[in-house]
């Protein structure tokens, strides 16, 4: 199976979201940070890449349909490369509304040495540091990160042809994805999961209500 969907969108755009439609519309698994999480050997896989070192990309995501959020969205341009058929997905959302939810969650998981919501590995691990090297070593300054966000973003509108490209927002819902993947849209509510609130206490960086 060839990837169908390549996310270019960064944690915090609604991929957790977007892992549950994809998965619904394609019926095949997509490939999110919770993966990185529960398959333990990837990690060093994904740390490589990010050094240099990339492994062969198709045997690697052979069963998956697609791929959303870190670390994937990071290696965006090698993973298109190798899948050039499938769409392009760049989830966004306002750079001050990303900056919120990501230093409040993901980035404040990594400060603490936690593990991401469904894994057992601390984030602090080489392969986070290898990723963020790559986004901006200064992902805690919120100037350098929302900077790094947008170049990104930018950088993603500018390579992709427009054709196969399809920029999606949290509150677009079924429809575009539905129409670029030529499924049909679903008769039910699209997922919205994984809030700032339900990660920090996943994190156990907050209590319970």
């Amino acid at each position: 199976m060839a990837l169908r969907v390549v996310g270019a969108g960064l944690g915090r755009t609604g991929t957790t979201s977007l892992k549950i439609a994809l998965e619904r519309l394609l019926g095949a698994p997509c490939y999110h940070m919770s993966e990185a999480g529960r398959r333990p050997p990837d990690r060093e896989i994904w740390k490589r890449a990010f050094e240099g070192d990339p492994p062969e990309w198709g045997p690697f995501f052979d069963g998956y349909a697609a791929t959303v959020d870190w670390p994937a969205a990071g290696l965006w341009a090698q993973l298109h490369e190798s899948f050039p058929d499938a769409l392009v997905l760049l989830s966004v959302r306002d750079a001050d509304d990303w900056w919120r939810s990501a230093s409040r969650t993901i980035f404040a998981a990594m400060a603490s040495g936690v593990p991401r919501p469904g894994s057992p590995h601390k984030v602090s691990d080489g392969m986070v540091e290898a990723m963020m090297a790559c986004f901006t070593p200064d992902y805690t300054d919120e100037n350098a990160a929302k900077t790094a966000y947008l170049a990104h973003n930018e950088n993603v509108r500018a390579t992709v042809d427009p054709a196969n490209l399809l920029e999606w927002s949290p509150g677009d819902g079924w429809e575009p994805l539905a129409t670029a993947l030529r499924v049909p849209v679903p008769d039910e509510p699209f997922p919205h999961t994984n809030t700032t609130a339900e990660f920090r206490v996943a994190a156990h960086l907050d209590s319970p209500p």
